[in-house]
């Protein structure tokens, strides 16, 4: 990484589960140094477990990180979203990197008080495992080495894309809920595993490692429909499953879901 990058200031304000995982990850990674990253938040003692921790600087002025931050990150939920950038509109500066990941808040809201180069992301929740997935769209006025530094600033959690931002409810959909989904299916199957006699214990980690080991297998290529196959033997106890999942309509619950939730996505913007 060059000079130029780790001399940047970063500022977060919120530091919950979302702030916490991208202030791990930047440190981690080598994308900043602890000195050159403040964060922020309303609750001392998530301050004071930021400076134990991550040995970042911290503070309750959501001003003092905004004045002196060169790529901003506001970790707040999207209802505070307004208010936040009211408070520290007098402290953004044309030439900051100002991003935003509050879900549903559009580029449009976000540039009526902060005139500065804006960022809209979708991360998900497994940036805390270094494993996220995040989205990102943009203002015009960002360069080429602006947005080479924030797609670094992100892989420091994960993988990274670029969408059109009128594609971001559903990304919201997908990978920004995704992983409840999963969580869903991964309870439901436990629950099926101990009313099939199993422990609790062998239960979870029979479905844990199976999860960790179709992705991987997806890694290694092929489609999901095409491992589905390869694995569904003619009458066989896959087969049985997964007709009974097609006759209770599964598929098409999650496409409701989904749509439930790009709908939603649409209405907090």
């Amino acid at each position: 990484m060059n000079d130029k990058t780790k001399s940047k200031k970063i500022g977060i304000i919120g530091s919950g589960v979302m702030g916490e995982a991208f202030t791990a990850g930047l440190l981690k990674s080598g994308f900043c140094a602890a000195g050159d990253l403040t964060v922020s938040d309303e609750s001392a003692a998530r301050l004071e477990h930021m400076r134990k921790k991550h040995g970042v600087k911290a503070t309750g002025d959501n001003n003092e990180v905004a004045e002196s931050s060169e790529i901003l990150l506001l970790a707040v939920k999207p209802d505070a979203i307004s208010e936040l950038l009211k408070e520290i509109a007098p402290n953004i500066r044309e030439h900051m990197i100002v991003i935003s990941i509050a879900a549903g808040v559009k580029l449009a809201s976000l540039t009526w008080y902060a005139k500065a180069k804006v960022v809209r992301a979708m991360p998900n929740i497994c940036t805390q495992a270094g494993e996220g997935m995040t989205a990102l769209s943009h203002t015009p006025n960002l360069s080429e080495d602006d947005l080479a530094m924030v797609q670094k600033f992100f892989e420091s959690t994960g993988k990274t894309i670029w969408v059109d931002e009128s594609k971001m409810d559903a990304v919201t959909a997908i990978s920004g809920s995704g992983p409840a989904y999963i969580y869903l299916v991964m309870e439901a199957m436990t629950q099926g595993g101990v009313e099939a006699g199993l422990p609790l214990a062998q239960a979870k980690e029979l479905v844990r490692q199976t999860f960790r080991g179709a992705s991987a297998l997806l890694e290694l290529g092929g489609t999901p429909a095409e491992l589905r196959e390869k694995i569904t033997s003619p009458n066989g106890t896959t087969a049985a499953a997964l007709h009974r999942l097609e006759s209770h309509g599964v598929r098409g619950a999650f496409l409701d879901a989904i749509s439930a939730a790009v709908q939603r996505s649409r209405d907090l913007g």
